[in-house]
């Protein structure tokens, strides 16, 4: 899909990096007098290009090796870390390696100031809501979603399209980085807004779950009202295996589909046993059990892939646009089947992003992109006043 990143005068654009040349440029040239000849080198233009598209291919290629013989990188530090490389490859010649380095650093760094920071409400001992959400849940559905979806379509093994819905579920720890990285490489000014708004849903969002602290429906299904009624932060009842538990906080599946469980499961990463990638699976239960497993309010699965969805619409033509918001709905109905969220994190997710979304919007348009354009027309006045002081000299 295109990305549109060419429009520094509307809102949500951006400004032309120091160190990046003009679009289809591999260099930025010293600006001849007015009346001299330009020399274009296009010796120079297709080298470079020759050259990124070598090192991409050996980077490409080397990931998927890494991968299919160690597997997934389960952590963002190192998923950063190959991305990296690539982006070093893709800008040969464009601008410097060490920019890299200066840009992403410090985003690695706070998202591990995030990381270090997200089980805060363990320490504070914040009481648990284990049916704030699936209340407002009934209240707006007259009955649980989760239920009901894995009561309609939940099979004794996973059919097909749940290949769809894992891939979706752990592409969350993929796709906002991956999508970053090629903004990266197009427009660094554009990056920056996007981590800025990025590292916004990420913290808001650490604020919203360590106040309010609330289990997911895989683990209310689990417990009973009587077992969390002091609002504990991880009763046993959360960590038994996958049993029918009388009286549990969801209530019962009833299952269409012969030999599907009676109750709610935990079914993210069964997908994966459908086309044998059992090295996804380790993944993604290796990432499961260094999370939060209280940090459902608000959904930053739904909360970030809305902000792809809001950050990349003026951005893309009508393909992009229905790809991201599509992503964004398939990840809400992909959580809420699984049991990972109930409807009402999910609607706060969204409503984060909106929020933070809309916050930026304000900022650029009436504050940084009219400030930046004054100092484009500073310096645009300076340089022509420059070329009147030095014609004489040049005639």
């Amino acid at each position: 899909m295109s990305v549109d990143t060419a429009s520094p005068g509307t809102a949500g654009g951006s400004d032309p990096d120091p160190d990046d040349p003009p679009a289809g440029a591999d260099s930025i040239p010293d600006l001849p007098p007015d009346d001299a000849p330009i020399e274009v080198v296009e010796e120079k233009v297709r080298d470079f290009r020759l050259l990124r598209r070598i090192l991409l291919t050996i980077w490409a290629v080397s990931l998927a090796v890494y991968f299919w013989r160690y597997g997934i990188a389960a952590d963002r530090t190192s998923l950063i870390f190959f991305l990296a490389f690539g982006m070093a490859a893709a800008t040969i010649g464009r601008r410097r390696v060490s920019t890299v380095l200066i840009d992403w650093l410090p985003f690695v760094l706070i998202l591990m100031l995030y990381d270090w920071t997200r089980n805060i409400a363990v320490w504070l001992d914040m009481p648990t809501h284990w049916q704030l959400a699936p209340d407002v849940d009934h209240w707006i559905f007259g009955t649980n979603p989760t239920v009901w979806l894995q009561s309609h379509l939940k099979e004794s093994s996973p059919p097909w399209w749940e290949v769809i819905t894992s891939a979706v579920y752990m592409s969350y720890f993929i796709v906002p980085y991956a999508t970053a990285a090629v903004l990266w490489v197009r427009d660094r000014a554009l990056w920056r807004r996007f981590a800025a708004c990025f590292i916004a849903v990420s913290f808001l969002g650490l604020v919203g779950y360590t106040l309010v602290p609330a289990a997911p429906p895989w683990a209310a299904a689990r417990c009973t009202v009587a077992q969390v009624a002091d609002s504990p932060h991880d009763p046993p009842c959360m960590y038994r295996a996958d049993v029918e538990v009388p009286g549990n906080l969801l209530g019962e599946v009833h299952p269409e589909n012969p030999g599907a469980e009676p109750y709610v499961e935990r079914i993210s990463d069964r997908g994966w046993s459908v086309i044998g990638l059992d090295m996804v699976l380790r993944a993604v239960r290796f990432g499961q059990t260094k999370s939060n497993l209280v940090a459902a309010i608000p959904s930053l699965h739904a909360g970030l892939t809305m902000l792809l969805a809001l950050f990349m619409w003026p951005r893309t033509r009508w393909f992009g646009k229905t790809m991201f918001m599509g992503y964004a709905l398939t990840m809400a109905f992909a959580l809420v089947y699984s049991g990972e969220h109930y409807v009402f994190d999910i609607l706060l997710g969204w409503g984060l992003a909106g929020a933070v979304f809309a916050a930026y919007w304000l900022i650029d348009t009436r504050y940084i992109l009219p400030r930046n354009a004054r100092r484009r027309a500073e310096r645009a006045d300076a340089a022509k006043q420059e070329r009147r002081d030095t014609a004489p000299s040049q005639s």
